[in-house]
């Protein structure tokens, strides 16, 4: 799906074309679009670049914004730039090696790591590449249904990416290959970005590459929370104090499983069963951002560092990156060993200073490229399970157990 929305636009023009984004203007900066009259008067008026003027934002950040509630919104049956799947090079020629990938992509920078795709498959004419990458929103039941559906490893796609445990640790899913020696680790970097000096993250196996991360962090509503200390941990969020005061991204199964298992790993079933009794309920982002105008608003909201870009300075809303880290969501690739050499153009692709750039300048999915500046707070600290952790327990049976204790705090709360 191609969005064309221009600085040089009028908010009248962008909202009658994509009447979906009427809620992102409203809910950022300008509540008067949420009225079909006061739309009218004022978004005639005002074109995008000059109200981004006004507010001293950034365009190209509010431009993601917009085409990211696009996006999501359309995409019920998702599509590429080129239709349901996508293929460069020559498709006909016998002796091209026809290669596959498959996966899904952040929201937010999905569209420009498609267009940044399109661009690298055009300067590789010899490549024949089927592709098929979803918005994350999509959530995995599709993959699920194709890996089941071609057990044979010789059948499945030769690339996969995706962020979270779940596609990558289930041993019903592409955990089962594992141990088959299936896929490999051949990407070029041998050390990651310096912002991750203390967490660990390439995989000491050999096997998965990781390309970024989706961090978590809090915004809390510092007018609910009233004389009450900020919380600036996530140990601060399991006090009794915030039972029933805590949304979180419960839809959001990628970051929200990531959530469970660190905290599964760092506190035991009793701390998440805590974070069952601080829960009040599940918002998405571009609620929470908005969640203090609620009747009972949560005092505090876990979400994507990416969406903390929409929150106004000096407002009621302020976004805290926890002293103890910000959970993390790894973003996967995995790769079939016995095609490294056809599929390396692909890996260079995909671990790319410029894909790294992408996703940390586009979407704050801070990059694993040591070349990349990824825009983060001073000091801003990680934490996530480890691999340790993952290589040594069944991933998708501590993700069912961490549910049902998060499940059976939530109800045994006393709110």
């Amino acid at each position: 799906m191609e969005i064309k929305i221009t600085p040089d636009q009028t908010l009248f023009e962008i909202t009658e074309t994509y009447p979906e984004t009427i809620e992102v203007f409203a809910s950022n900066g300008f509540s008067k679009m949420s009225d079909p009259e006061q739309r009218k008067i004022l978004g005639k008026n005002i074109t995008l670049k000059t109200a981004m003027t006004i507010k001293s934002w950034d365009l190209d950040d509010y431009m993601t914004l917009l085409k990211h509630q696009i996006t999501e919104t359309r995409e019920g049956s998702d599509i590429t730039l080129t239709g349901q799947s996508g293929t460069t090079g020559d498709a006909t020629n016998e002796k091209t090696e026809k290669l596959s990938v498959m996966g899904l992509l952040p929201c937010p920078v999905r569209i420009p790591l498609l267009e940044a795709f399109s661009d690298f498959s055009k300067t590789r004419p010899d490549l024949s590449i089927n592709y098929e990458l979803k918005a994350a929103s999509m959530g995995l039941g599709w993959l699920e249904e194709k890996i089941n559906n071609h057990p044979d490893p010789e059948a499945l796609p030769d690339v996969f990416l995706s962020a979270g445990f779940d596609l990558f640790f289930d041993p019903k899913l592409m955990g089962r290959y594992r141990d088959e020696g299936v896929f490999a680790d051949f990407s070029s970097l041998k050390v990651y970005n310096s912002d991750f000096k203390e967490q660990n993250l390439m995989d000491p196996q050999g096997m998965f590459s990781l390309i970024a991360l989706v961090p978590a962090v809090f915004l809390v509503n510092t007018k609910a929370l009233g004389d009450i200390p900020i919380p600036k941990t996530w140990e601060d969020l399991l006090d009794p104090i915030f039972e029933n005061r805590v949304s979180l991204p419960v839809g959001d199964f990628d970051l929200f499983n990531a959530i469970l298992l660190t905290l599964t790993q760092k506190y035991g079933r009793e701390g998440v069963r805590k974070l069952g009794r601080s829960f009040q309920k599940s918002l998405h982002p571009s609620e929470m951002v908005k969640s203090h105008r609620k009747a009972e608003p949560p005092w505090i909201t876990i979400m994507p560092y990416f969406f903390t870009r929409t929150i106004r300075e000096g407002g009621t809303m302020q976004a805290v990156w926890p002293e103890d880290g910000a959970i993390i969501s790894p973003i996967f690739m995995l790769t079939k060993k016995e095609k490294q050499e056809a599929l390396q153009p692909i890996v260079d692709f995909f671990t790319s200073r410029k894909t790294g750039e992408i996703l940390s300048h586009k979407g704050l999915f801070p990059s694993v490229h040591p070349e990349v500046v990824n825009e983060l707070p001073e000091n801003a600290p990680f934490q996530w399970p480890g691999w340790d952790f993952i290589m040594n327990n069944d991933i998708a049976s501590k993700i069912e157990e961490a549910m049902k204790d998060f499940d059976k705090g939530s109800e045994g709360r006393m709110g």
